[in-house]
């Protein structure tokens, strides 16, 4: 075995403000070779509606992949191909924007108010920038879950974890996506290809991973009552980059500890990025805006 040592532990920012909701912007900021194939992870977790009704209104997307899993609440969406529908806890829904589409996601709290999310977005090779946009929705029912002995729980939304598979299909990054707890003071080993990037980003409970420089408490929801009020501090969601090797280690806290396990193929391309388009091109992006201002951005219907 040979472990994935922590490369560097990143602080989330500071809430940002997205098409009026409030977030958190895990990474994102134009820097993509250490994340290749992935180029941004959105937090968005909030008890308060007025912080987050004000929805993703329509916007144009070109050349990725978008990835919603919802925890709490639901969101809406429809786009300008005509399809629309509803996700609510436990779904997924991955979206290839491929040469263009226009969408909308609108986000409505549980019960409670609480509404929470992730969106991630996954480059696409420039033999895919053009290719035909396709929705894959994943109801929660369809996720597998597998717990383990110690009482470690994952859920396997895209590729393959301890012989069983997700549901996502047919992703040009081939990533894995999971959704791991792991057990007051429970210590796992959890195995990564060493051709892949990888990150984690812990949203419940605290703990440590291996060869981390330091400590990072991260005291959000409660891993042990999903019910519990949720303790928002936005300085203690941590982003955990990791360097090269085939496994990795987490310590989990005496809450527990709950993160998303992502990794994928590096596509190794260059980036030419704005806004919800992304190109190889500064050409290309100019394309793209000016189709969008044209009227001649969705090429397939």
């Amino acid at each position: 075995m040979s472990l994935r040592p922590v490369k560097q532990i990143i602080q989330t920012t500071p809430t940002i403000e997205g098409a009026g909701v409030k977030l958190q912007r895990a990474f994102g900021f134009g820097k993509t070779k250490e994340f290749d194939p992935f180029l941004l992870l959105d937090d968005f977790r909030n008890d308060n509606p007025t912080d987050y009704l004000a929805g993703f209104p329509w916007h144009p997307h070109r050349g990725i992949e978008t990835i919603t899993y919802v925890l709490a609440g639901s969101v809406e969406h429809g786009d300008s191909l005509g399809n629309k529908g509803k996700m609510t806890a436990g779904d997924v829904q991955w979206m290839t924007a491929g040469s263009g589409i226009l969408h909308q996601e609108m986000p409505k709290g549980d019960p409670q108010g609480r509404m929470h999310g992730f969106q991630l977005w996954a480059n696409l090779p420039a033999s895919l920038k053009m290719t035909d946009p396709r929705y894959q929705d994943i109801p929660a029912s369809a996720i597998p879950e597998i717990t383990d002995d110690d009482g470690t729980r994952v859920r396997i939304i895209c590729g393959e974890f301890w012989g069983k598979r997700g549901p996502v299909e047919g992703v040009a990054a081939d990533p894995n996506y999971l959704d791991i707890s792991v057990g007051p003071d429970q210590k796992k080993r959890l195995k990564v290809e060493t051709t892949r990037n990888a990150f984690a980003y812990v949203f419940a409970g605290s703990g440590t991973f291996r060869d981390s420089s330091e400590p990072r408490a991260v005291l959000t929801e409660s891993a042990i009552d999903p019910d519990a009020k949720p303790k928002y501090d936005v300085s203690n969601h941590s982003l955990v980059l990791f360097d090269r090797g085939d496994e990795i280690v987490v310590q989990a806290g005496d809450e527990g500890i709950r993160f998303l396990l992502v990794s994928g193929k590096p596509i190794e391309e260059p980036v030419a990025w704005y806004g919800p388009i992304v190109m190889n091109t500064q050409e290309q992006l100019r394309q793209a805006m000016a189709e969008l201002q044209a009227g001649a951005f969705i090429k397939h219907r």
